[in-house]
């Protein structure tokens, strides 16, 4: 049974993004030079309307199941109409099964005020007004105001996992499922297949697996784009610097809105390898202006501006290169890679360990 916050947030959905045509359909204020990309959104919108009937017709009528094949692979990759969204991601990713075996978990969480660890709360509210103030369904004015459904997730999450509790970051991946799903319930089991199952290790304290990435990164730089690789060697750039809020914010107010959406149907489907495709096709996209640079600064000033202009706005069109430009990625690489960069990380920290 949905609670009266769960049902509010559909209503409140509905009426602040409709009321406002300031606002996109998500709630966020529409950026500067929005208006010169409405026209091809238009279209992609118009595509994706009649690629919700072949969804509706694939799912069939109550079906919470997703195979995993190559045609629907193939639908995802595509991208998923914004009505199935919600039930694609809960599905492909496991958190359907989850919320399914585990009835009334998630209310349980919360409890009573005795039961919560003030250290957590203290924390969680400290970053409620930093998380997107400039989405009208998250400012206090609203009503209700989705901080009250965003802080109930966190907090849910850090007394299920409390190895990891809270950190900064944790609230854009909480607040973008909330906006998708209108759901407590569902956006929890989705933070839970996202931080326990798809990128593990990404939140813990030591962050291991987030450094891990990057790493990999770097690796897959070298070997796909390796004069970008260089320019990072020449100046002693560490890949943390330039690329951590791209792996641990999942690209949240890095790229647009859609296509971010777009990244996460196919993270959510294939797993955390789509993050690599992503910052992949980011970086050989943008290469020979990051060559260019003289010095550490104008690096990383060139890595801030890779994710702008109307390549990343297309989100079609961007999903089709992550596909194409990066070439072939199998998880095998990856994993490889992971258990040699994982060594190196770990080496390296008890080296500088007294």
């Amino acid at each position: 049974m949905e609670s009266e916050t769960n049902g509010n947030i559909s209503k409140l959905h509905l009426n602040s993004t409709k009321a406002n045509d300031r606002v996109d359909p998500y709630g966020f204020e529409k950026p500067e030079g929005y208006e010169s990309h409405e026209e091809k959104m238009a279209e992609y919108l118009a595509v994706l309307t009649r690629r919700s009937a072949k969804w509706s017709k694939l799912l069939g009528k109550g079906n919470v199941k997703v195979e995993k094949n190559q045609t629907v692979k193939r639908y995802v990759r595509k991208g998923v109409p914004n009505e199935h969204r919600a039930q694609i991601w809960m599905a492909s990713s496991g958190a359907q099964a989850q919320l399914e075996k585990n009835p009334g978990y998630y209310h349980s969480l919360l409890g009573t005020e005795q039961q919560h660890n003030p250290k957590l709360e203290e924390t969680i509210r400290t970053d409620m007004h930093r998380t997107f103030p400039d989405n009208v369904l998250f400012q206090s004015s609203s009503e209700p105001c989705l901080q009250k459904a965003l802080y109930n997730v966190l907090l849910a999450y850090g007394h299920h996992n409390p190895a990891v509790g809270y950190c900064q970051g944790m609230n854009f991946i909480a607040g973008y499922l909330i906006i998708i799903t209108k759901n407590e319930e569902k956006s929890f089991w989705l933070m839970d297949a996202l931080l326990g199952r798809i990128l593990p290790d990404y939140y813990s304290p030591a962050m291991l697996g987030l450094k891990t990435d990057q790493e990999v990164l770097g690796e897959l730089v070298r070997l796909k784009v390796p004069a970008v690789w260089q320019i990072m060697v020449q100046h002693d750039i560490m890949w943390t610097l330039v690329v951590s809020r791209w792996f641990i914010c999942l690209y949240i107010d890095v790229l647009p809105v859609e296509t971010v959406l777009r990244i996460w149907d196919s993270l959510f489907y294939e797993g955390s390898k789509i993050l690599f495709r992503v910052a992949l096709t980011l970086i050989h996209h943008s290469q020979a202006e990051i060559v260019q640079a003289h010095s550490m600064p104008e690096v990383c000033e060139r890595f801030k501006r890779v994710a702008q202009g109307d390549f990343t706005y297309d989100c079609h069109a961007f999903m089709q290169e992550i596909f194409r430009e990066p070439g072939s990625l199998s998880k095998a690489t990856i994993n490889k890679l992971r258990v040699t960069c994982r060594e190196r990380i770990l080496a390296e920290d008890t080296r500088l360990r007294p």
